[in-house]
Order: C-alpha cells, then sequence, then structure tokens
C-alpha cells in the first residue's frame, strides 16, 4: 500500500513537471501578443453647450432661457474665509457643504462660498450631516 502511494506521488510530480515544461515550451514558440492600438488623443477641448458650462464658469445658466445668465452663484473666498453675503462654506474634496451654525463649520476651510444652500445643491454639493 506504501508503495503504491510513493508511486502515485512520483507519478503526479513528474507528470506536473512535464506539464510546466510543455507550456514553458509553448510561451517560448508562440508569437508574442501585438501591443493594443489606442486611438490619437484629441488635445481640443469638448465643445461648452448651454446645458453644460465650461469647467470654473462662476455663471448658471437659467433653465428657462439658456442664452440668459444670472449673477455669480459663488464666490472665492477671501483670506481662507467667505466673504459677507456668502456665508455657506463648500469643499471640493469632499462635496460637502456646511452652513452656519453646524457642527463642523468652524473648522471647514471654504473652496467656495456660496450665499444659500440651494446654490451648492445645485453644484452638486450635499449638506454637512450633523
Amino acid at each position: 500500500m506504501l508503495t503504491t502511494l510513493r508511486r502515485m506521488f512520483w507519478l503526479a510530480l513528474l507528470g506536473g513537471a512535464g506539464y510546466a515544461a510543455w507550456t514553458a515550451w509553448q510561451r517560448r514558440t508562440d508569437e508574442p501578443p501585438a501591443a493594443p492600438e489606442w486611438p490619437p488623443l484629441d488635445p481640443s477641448p469638448p465643445a461648452a453647450s448651454a446645458d453644460h458650462p465650461p469647467v470654473g464658469d462662476h455663471q448658471s445658466a437659467n433653465p428657462a432661457n439658456p442664452a440668459e445668465t444670472t449673477e455669480a452663484t459663488w464666490v472665492e473666498p477671501v483670506d481662507g474665509a467667505c466673504p459677507e453675503g456668502y456665508p455657506i462654506k463648500a469643499n471640493d474634496n469632499s462635496g460637502i457643504f456646511h452652513v452656519p451654525g453646524g457642527r463642523f463649520y468652524d473648522r471647514t476651510v471654504p473652496e467656495r462660498c456660496y450665499a444659500d444652500a440651494a446654490d451648492a445643491e445645485a453644484d452638486g454639493y450635499r449638506r454637512a450631516k450633523a
């Protein structure tokens, strides 16, 4: 019984070594796969439409009349603080905006300042939870 097990072990070991040698030989003789062909890069940026203003545009389109724009919905912070009249602090990294009196409002460093929460939500930010 023990002899049979040893023979089966060596047979399996030789079979595995033979298979490994055969696959290595096949890889050696096969041609390497061709490199993928990528389409050329288009250096021109996409054109802005009425529905999607260019990135960094401080004006929002009026949904009733796309040709008409409203005044700026957000302003840049001044010396790390929001100017008067724009108390809502928005953070681009987290996509969250903070309102005065909120839990983390005082320690939030704003990247954008909004006049009201609806403007921040319209730009894709969500209100801080708690």
